[in-house]
């Protein structure tokens, strides 16, 4: 009789656990999916935005940042900057005549991207350029805890929310 309460009891408050826990882990998940959504319209837009317009301003990156901070996680924002270096009438050192120079391209990498940014406050681009942006989160969400704790998986080098955007400037 006493093992019969034990199991019940023991029954009751796995039941009552699990009615907590899986609500809980939906919520954390939707929250995630919105996040992913808010990154992911934040980053297009930044970038279609670059590539309309031709110029990348302190403004822009700083409104990236803070629409990026309003979900409540930390994130590493990564830009390149692909210049088209054209050498059209530059021939090149074979006997062909007819041939003339590539276009080549040269990239400018996030450090350098910001240093130009907070000392002229705008970078123009030519069109034909390239411009990437690569955002990814650097904190785990409550939804991340609780799938790790729940299927005991370890992913502190992967980023669950993301988003990554290449553009071409066309002004």
């Amino acid at each position: 009789m006493e093992g019969d309460t034990l199991i019940t009891i023991a029954v009751i408050i796995l039941a009552a656990g699990l009615m907590i826990l899986f609500p809980v882990m939906t919520m954390a998940d939707r929250t995630d999916d919105v996040t992913q959504l808010v990154i992911e319209s934040a980053v297009t837009e930044f970038a279609n935005d670059v590539r309309t317009t031709g110029k990348l301003t302190l403004d822009k990156y700083d409104k990236l940042v803070e629409t990026l901070a309003s979900t409540g996680n930390s994130y590493e924002v990564e830009m390149e900057r692909q210049v088209q270096d054209e050498n059209v009438a530059k021939k090149l050192a074979q006997a062909q005549t007819d041939k003339h120079g590539e276009n080549v391209s040269y990239s400018v990498f996030t450090e350098q991207i910001l240093d130009e940014l907070d000392k002229e406050g705008q970078i123009d681009f030519n069109e034909g350029d390239r411009f990437v942006v690569s955002v990814k989160s650097t904190n785990q969400t409550i939804g991340d805890q609780l799938n790790n704790w729940l299927y005991s998986i370890s992913g502190n080098e992967n980023y669950s929310h993301g988003a990554r955007e290449a553009v071409m400037i066309t002004k």
